[in-house]
């Protein structure tokens, strides 16, 4: 609990601030509201039991008062409830949007190795899920239990005007629903938790029948009505266990709602007797009836708190822990300044396993590539071609042996600076929904607005001629995600993530399998690009076929 205020308190300290101003005077207001009520109404009795009407003439300028100033009090809390109306929701947006930042930098601050794992994604599921409302939810809750105690103990001490015997019964009543609320609070937790595979595979269902990657295959293969089906089969499961749980718990609901009522008759005989015999005035009577009727409702107020902040407690555990994942591939402590000039890259008695699988994708594999050298990986799939390149990138760590660069392991460089001198184009590249010019300069985004460097980029991926056709060339939006945007080949996108790669000029460029949507022309084109691109540097390239013509090759073995 003490994370999550933590975590509103960083987002934003004024706000929360304020949020406990505004139930503390939301939980006074009502009961000096109570009390000018009582006052009036003894004021009004009193006067037409004494002379009538005349009476209450003669005392308008009093009841005047009460009256105005009851008034004003209802006013009041009117305009704190608008207050405090807009600060919630200026809160509650700032907090979702905080807390959204602070999943978003943990995913990316994590090691991919998470990404290979379910239990990597159930955690990042429930994460999710109980990010967007859960710790809005406890500050709700807290300051809730904080406003009805405040209250509670206003109507308390009306309460004793009464008897004792009162606020006793008041406050037993309660104990049952608080018991059934903790239970349903922990019943409803344990049942999310277990079905949280159930409910991705749902999600991954509905994703698949509603995304555009999915949406060719789909209908091609006539899949929407299995998928439908897989989906509906999930969600009723879930629904009928969901349905169990509820009718047991409305049972013993039903039960508590009768012990309050009991509660209620037991409260109005020990307050009518005193007011029958005249010991209480007819104001303080329905003061103390209302103040009773009150207090209950605070009651429940705090009770759902309670409970509430139990249930909230249990479920943004889940967010913590996926904040508390730790990366274990990190920059050393003093890392080693990256060469000036790389002359060689080497692989050493590699031997690597993905997490979570028996069998290692790479034994003992070694490869040397020298600078002004194309390094040419080839195999089989599955071999560990690209697995090559991402320890090189260090996105993963081998098992046993090194990747050095110009002798100098990897692990002893800072990652920023690791990954700013070797830049890759993967096989599964991602298409960027921007600009032209904005896929490309993310090669390099501290250069984002080299002309020179954007004009090379788009001359040796053989993009030139792409951008002149599209309507507004490299300020041309890319994809259906967004209005105006332009659709591409696989065959363009590719050039487009080439040319990223070469705006990079980055000294070690890896390319993992850069023509497999290259017609013959184009794949010539790209190893003349090659011959120009090793000058000064190392490449490595990773094919399935000799497509590219003639090459220097360096194999591995």
């Amino acid at each position: 609990m003490r994370e999550v205020f933590r975590l509103i308190w960083k987002c934003n300290p004024k706000g929360f601030i304020r949020k406990l101003l505004y139930t503390l005077c939301t939980s006074l207001l009502p009961l000096v509201g109570l009390y000018l009520l009582k006052l009036l109404v003894d004021a009004v009795t009193g006067a037409v039991a004494t002379g009538g009407g005349a009476e209450l003439l003669a005392r308008g300028s009093s009841l005047g008062v009460l009256l105005l100033a009851f008034c004003g009090v209802t006013l009041v809390g009117r305009w704190i409830g608008v207050l405090s109306s807009v600060n919630n929701d200026v809160l509650t947006q700032q907090l979702v949007d905080y807390i959204n930042g602070v999943i978003q930098q943990q995913s990316v601050a994590l090691d991919l190795a998470y990404y290979d794992t379910p239990r990597y994604y159930d955690t990042f599921h429930r994460a999710q899920q109980e990010a967007a409302l859960r710790p809005i939810r406890i500050l709700e809750s807290f300051v809730a239990v904080v406003g009805a105690v405040v209250s509670l103990a206003g109507v308390g001490v009306m309460m004793l005007f009464a008897s004792w015997q009162v606020v006793l019964v008041m406050l037993l009543a309660v104990l049952p629903t608080f018991v059934v609320r903790l239970y349903k609070s922990r019943r409803i937790y344990r049942f999310r938790r277990e079905s949280t595979q159930l409910q991705r595979r749902s999600s991954y269902y509905g994703t698949l029948l509603t995304s555009r990657q999915s949406a060719k295959e789909v209908r091609c293969y006539g899949l929407a009505e299995l998928l439908q089906e897989g989906y509906r089969d999930i969600r009723r499961r879930l629904v009928k266990e969901l349905l169990t749980i509820a009718r047991r718990l409305a049972v013993v609901d039903a039960v508590t709602a009768v012990v309050e009522v009991g509660a209620l008759f037991a409260a109005l005989l020990c307050m009518v007797r005193p007011a029958l015999e005249g010991v209480l005035s007819i104001g303080t009577f329905v003061m103390l009836f209302e103040a009773f009727r009150r207090g209950q409702g605070y009651l429940g107020t705090m009770v759902a708190g309670i409970s509430g902040l139990y249930e909230h407690k249990l479920f943004i555990g889940n967010l913590f822990d996926f904040l508390r994942l730790k990366a274990e591939i990190v920059s050393p402590t003093e890392p080693v300044p990256f060469p000036e000039r790389v002359e060689r890259v080497d692989f050493e008695d590699i031997t690597f396993t993905y997490p979570d699988m028996s069998r290692p994708t790479l034994t003992h594999y070694s490869l040397s590539a020298r600078c002004g050298e194309i390094a040419v990986i080839e195999g089989e799939n599955g071999f560990g071609k690209s697995t090559l390149l991402k320890l090189l990138l260090r996105l993963y760590d081998p098992q046993e042996g090194a990747v050095r660069i110009n002798g100098i392991d990897v692990r002893c460089f800072d990652l920023k600076e690791l990954r700013r001198h070797v830049c890759a184009m993967f096989q599964d590249y991602v298409q960027f929904q921007f600009t032209v010019r904005e896929n490309i300069a993310f090669g390099d985004i501290e250069h984002a607005e080299d002309a020179r460097r954007m004009a090379e980029a788009l001359r040796l991926s053989d993009a030139e001629g792409l951008v002149e056709r599209l309507g507004q060339g490299l300020d041309t939006p890319l994809g259906r995600y967004f209005d105006d945007g332009e659709e591409l080949s696989m065959g363009q996108w590719q050039r487009i993530a080439l040319a990223r790669l070469i705006y990079s000029q980055a000294p070690v460029l890896v390319f993992d399998e850069p023509t497999a949507w290259m017609d013959a022309a184009a794949r010539r084109r790209f190893a003349q690009s090659l011959e120009e691109l090793k000058q000064g540097r190392i490449i490595l390239l990773v094919r399935h076929s000799e497509s590219l013509g003639e090459l220097r090759e360096v194999k591995g073995s």
